[in-house]
């Protein structure tokens, strides 16, 4: 298991021939042998994913963060990547930066969302140099979505997102964290990668002690009557477009404003 283990993480180390003095040996990277569940194993994503985007995309953020004055940090996958505009050769490439701009763009706000990723590679990331240096007031997080995209366990899914929130404990001990419930997918209530969201979400909620920790489900926003996804806001049943993303600001602000200690921006 352990020869294993080392193999996985010296491959991904091996991805990033781009590191920097700020990485950590394969050996600061060790979990226990009764957690080796593919969800709490820090990697890169796949190879050439790596070399074309994903990689530089890091880079990038590395070099943020090393200019300092963050403080506020929002850490997932496509989703929250999507407060950036999208491709424009995609239908909804409308995403949300307008959107980040009014709420965000004043907070000092880094956005460390990369689209396919999964916990296991935000724990790449935290470990390779993504809140080095810095003491961000708050760290807003959802993941989860693309572990539950092959129907892993909830419990695993659940489990790397415990070891992210340990890992930035860790890292950045003052800064509070803000635990998004994963946001609902697929047409309605019976679609499966929806409900093993849920199950993720019923475990993760167990996650706040609202004194460093707390858990916001504002999944209802995005969903009608008959708890089915607002096409409107998520049009490809998954990622919301600039209007979905006014939903979620809208809906997180308060939270948002009471750990920020800030005043709260004004929906429009």
């Amino acid at each position: 298991m352990k020869i294993q283990l080392f193999t996985l993480l010296g491959l991904s180390l091996l991805l990033s021939g781009c590191a920097k003095n700020t990485y950590q040996s394969e050996t600061d990277v060790v979990v226990p042998e009764s957690d080796l569940i593919t969800a709490i194993t820090p990697a890169v994503q796949g190879h050439e994913w790596a070399k074309n985007w994903w990689l530089p995309r890091h880079e990038s953020k590395l070099k943020r963060i090393t200019e300092g004055d963050v403080a506020l940090l929002m850490i997932g996958d496509s989703i929250t990547h999507g407060w950036e505009d999208r491709p424009k050769n995609r239908k909804d490439s409308k995403g949300g930066k307008k959107v980040w701009d009014r709420y965000y763009g004043h907070r000092k706000a880094v956005n460390l969302g990369y689209g396919g990723d999964r916990t296991q590679n935000v724990l790449w990331r935290l470990q390779h140099g993504e809140v080095d240096g810095i003491a961000p007031q708050l760290a807003v997080i959802m993941i989860g979505t693309n572990n539950t995209k092959g129907l892993d366990p909830a419990k695993h899914t659940a489990l790397g997102i415990k070891h992210i929130i340990r890992e930035l404990q860790t890292r950045v001990p003052e800064t509070k964290i803000l635990l998004l419930a994963i946001f609902p997918r697929g047409v309605g209530p019976d679609d499966t990668k929806r409900q093993r969201n849920n199950e993720v979400n019923g475990i993760i909620s167990g996650y706040a002690d609202n004194e460093s920790v707390f858990f916001l489900n504002i999944n209802e926003r995005f969903l009608d009557d008959e708890r089915t996804l607002l096409i409107e806001a998520m049009p490809d049943l998954l990622h919301p477009n600039q209007k979905g993303y006014q939903i979620w600001a809208e809906a997180m602000e308060p939270k948002v404003a009471e750990l920020l200690r800030d005043e709260a921006v004004q929906a429009q």
